[in-house]
């Protein structure tokens, strides 16, 4: 029994051996306790830096930022370098260079970045309390915080903040050591020109929310200035159109359709380069001007390359309208069709490009300061929904390109029309009559409904051509005149086949149809109305009412009926 109590007493203690061994593995990697704050140890925190005065309020992200503008506002430069990690430089440097290193943290904190106050905690561990719960960050600890990202050439570069405890001091908020290293860089891109600094003093005091003065008074004349280039810029290429329009109608079709999308061009680059090279706008005017101008310049650009698209197109097709409406000609029309669909691909393609542009090189999450991805999938139905009828008219233009029922050239009677298909658009067909009225069809309305197309496989067609008879007339003597007429007309094709028959009649006539091949629908028009007046012709000569008495009526009569029983 002894024994027995032995060996188990052993195994517990094997046991409780094997458990505790982890926990003896950790104490020797000295991980802090969980009371202990998340911070970035440091030996030193600005050891070279000596400032008098009371200290600045560091205890959280919000109060560092407080607390810093506040200092730097007052010109406390010295007081205000306290909040930055100076770590990188020397403590001679960092006496020496305490002031300068302030003062550009306050240019570009001031004119660079719009601070979401709201979303800046006030507690030393910075948890966000406001977080969903949906978060992976709510309720966590932080000990770094990136206020915003900016563009220094190739790349971007944040502008954080971190909470470090230097040796025997306690836990604070400062701007980070890289931060503070990329300042002077930061600094010559995003800092106030030449021309600012040559500023009155009195013009660069703050007017009212974040602007100065001389930005109050800048922004109205620059928009002015970059209104004054579009204009200037339309009036150039209206005076040039007039001039190519008499001497290269190619070149002036081109000039019209670039006409407005370059002097949207100009405004938006006459604007960009004002604001680059003589004006750098606060953070939060910079950051509505900013994505306003490169959705301009995106705009125009984009434009402009369709414009000329849709014009090299719109011209080959008019110089060649001749051509491609000959019969013979489907190859020609088989590519101006296919060339119309990838235009019109090439147009979506184009309008994707540029809104990709526009919300990455904008960065919207961080200048207009909302969520796209929160908003992506709400934003996106609505988006869908409101646009699905112009999405379905854009699957149907496509459809008609690549099934090719109808194709840029073709002759189709559509709800009654003898007409040419002329441009396939996103929405609408254009269709051109035969007497030179233009028809806006509805792609959807097209597709969906029938159409006869006269040159999709044989442009040959069968004319037919009623006429209304007298009851008495001698039908095979006409006959004789159809073929005689059908022999002299080149513009008839398989003469054997032509016919002239009677194939209705009412109580006032009886109705004779002659059917003939034409080559194709424009020259069958023309055949179709010569035809039937010389039928007509025919049977007036042979009429009894014109001199041929006792011959048959062919023209039909009026017939009127005694019933007084009188004239037996």
């Amino acid at each position: 029994m002894d024994l027995l109590v032995r060996r188990f007493a052993a195994l517990i203690a094997l046991c409780l051996t094997t458990l505790a061994a982890p926990a003896v593995a950790q104490g020797d990697d000295e991980v802090p306790n969980a009371s202990e704050p998340y911070v970035y140890q440091v030996e030193t925190l600005n050891s070279g830096l000596g400032v008098e005065g009371e200290p600045l309020e560091l205890d959280t992200p919000q109060a560092l930022m407080e607390s810093f503008l506040a200092a730097a506002e007052a010109h406390e430069w010295r007081r205000a370098a306290t909040a930055l990690d100076m770590s990188n430089l020397d403590p001679e440097e960092q006496s020496r260079e305490a002031e300068n290193l302030a003062a550009m943290m306050y240019e570009i904190v001031h004119r660079s970045i719009a601070l979401d106050w709201a979303g800046l905690p006030d507690r030393p561990d910075a948890v966000d309390t406001i977080a969903s719960d949906k978060d992976p960050m709510a309720g966590t600890e932080r000990r770094h915080i990136t206020l915003a990202r900016l563009d220094l050439g190739r790349r971007s570069v944040p502008i954080s903040i971190a909470r470090v405890r230097p040796q025997g001091g306690e836990p604070v908020w400062v701007f980070s050591r890289q931060s503070v290293g990329n300042l002077p860089e930061l600094y010559a891109r995003y800092g106030p020109t030449r021309f600012e600094q040559a500023l009155p003093t009195w013009l660069r005091r703050q007017a009212f929310w974040t602007l100065a003065w001389w930005e109050v008074i800048a922004i109205p004349l620059v928009l002015l200035l970059a209104f004054v280039a579009s204009i200037m810029t339309y009036k150039a290429i209206e005076r040039m159109k007039r001039r190519f329009d008499e001497k290269d109608s190619f070149v002036a079709a081109i000039l019209r359709a670039v006409q407005i999308p370059a002097a949207l061009l100009a405004l938006a680059g006459s604007f960009a380069v004002m604001r680059t090279w003589l004006f750098n706008f606060t953070g939060p005017v910079d950051g509505v001007l900013g994505p306003v101008q490169l959705t301009l310049v995106v705009v125009a650009i984009g434009a402009i390359v369709l414009a000329v698209i849709e014009a090299l197109l719109d011209v080959a097709t008019d110089r060649n309208v001749q051509e491609i409406e000959a019969p013979e000609n489907e190859d020609s029309r088989d590519f101006y069709t296919q060339a119309s669909a990838v235009r019109r691909v090439m147009i979506v393609l184009i309008m994707l490009a540029g809104l990709g542009i526009v919300l990455v090189q904008s960065d919207l999450t961080q200048t207009l300061g909302f969520s796209l991805l929160a908003g992506a999938g709400v934003l996106g139905l609505v988006i869908a929904f409101a646009a699905r009828k112009v999405l379905g008219d854009v699957m149907a233009s496509l459809q008609i390109a690549f099934a090719k029922t109808a194709r840029i050239g073709d002759a189709v009677e559509y709800e009654g029309q003898w007409c040419y298909v002329e441009k396939i658009g996103f929405t609408h067909l254009r269709l051109r009559t035969w007497d030179e009225r233009r028809v806006m069809a509805p792609v959807a309305e097209f597709v969906g409904s029938s159409f006869e197309n006269w040159t999709k496989q044989d442009p040959a067609l069968i004319k037919r051509v009623p006429i209304h008879l007298d009851h008495r007339a001698d039908v095979a003597a006409l006959r004789e005149k159809f073929d005689a007429i059908v022999a002299e007309d080149d513009d008839i094709i398989n003469k054997d086949d032509a016919k002239l028959e009677v194939i209705d009649h009412t109580d006032r006539s009886m109705i004779v149809r002659a059917c003939v091949w034409a080559r194709d629908p424009k020259i069958g028009w023309s055949m179709h109305c010569r035809l039937r007046e010389k039928l007509l012709a025919a049977a007036m000569e042979m009429d009894a009412g014109f001199g041929n008495e006792p011959g048959p009526a062919f023209m039909p009569r009026e017939r009127e009926v005694r019933l007084d029983g009188s004239g037996d």
